[in-house]
């Protein structure tokens, strides 16, 4: 009785020191978290993962969504070894799988949006033993144009930065190629009235050292 007793407790505290030595570790979400599309455009939601564990096949993936205007959260997407599709309800037929879970990506695409897309997309995934951790989010917002960000702004910014400097350099490369063509037709004039000041001055030359001879 005692054997068994000391026994158990060997185990129970064995038990406890692996407990210590494993890590506690929650899979990381990471979303865009704010999205925008166009009305009738497809759409990525991108949602990547981190986790202690290595991937394996106990990884799965869940897609839900909840409505802007309230309701019931509804079925979106669910992955395990292999994606599965919803078979009815608005998302039939329009969602797809598109991450790559060797590379931590879990994403999936949205075909053909609707402004009744609007709303919040979670991206639940666990992967044993790893299985606790936050939902990711991503805040739909579906328009008619898309607006001009800060990213487009900058952008357009730099494109016109880029530009200005490509005319200035082709200003300057022109104005350098006039002006040496201006010094190359000066330097030709001057080549040119050389020899007519030297055959006008060859006959001065010349009666003038006549009258020296002759004096």
């Amino acid at each position: 009785m005692y054997g068994k007793s000391t026994s158990r407790a060997g185990l129970l505290l064995l038990g406890i020191q692996l407990t210590a030595l494993w890590p506690i570790a929650a899979v990381e979400i990471y979303t865009s978290q704010v999205l925008e599309a166009v009305n009738g455009t497809d759409v990525r939601l991108k949602c990547t993962f981190s986790s202690f564990a290595p991937v394996s096949d106990a990884l799965t993936v869940t897609w839900n969504f909840r409505p802007r205007d309230g309701g019931p959260e509804q079925f979106v997407f669910y992955y395990h070894v292999d994606p599965f599709k919803p078979m009815s309800g608005r998302f039939k037929d329009r969602v797809v799988w598109d991450g790559n879970p060797e590379r931590y990506d879990v994403s999936i695409m949205l075909w053909k949006l609707q402004f009744d897309d609007n709303g919040t997309y979670t991206c639940q995934v666990k992967n044993p033993p790893d299985v606790d951790g936050l939902v990711g989010e991503i805040r739909l917002s579906v328009v008619h144009t898309v607006r001009f960000s800060e990213i487009y702004f900058l952008a357009l910014a730099i494109g016109s930065a880029c530009a200005l400097m490509v005319i200035i350099v082709i200003v300057v490369v022109l104005v350098q190629h006039f002006r040496k063509k201006r010094w190359a037709e000066r330097a030709h004039k001057v080549v040119e009235i050389r020899p007519k000041e030297e055959e006008r001055l060859n006959p001065e030359k010349k009666v003038s050292v006549y009258l020296e001879d002759i004096d």
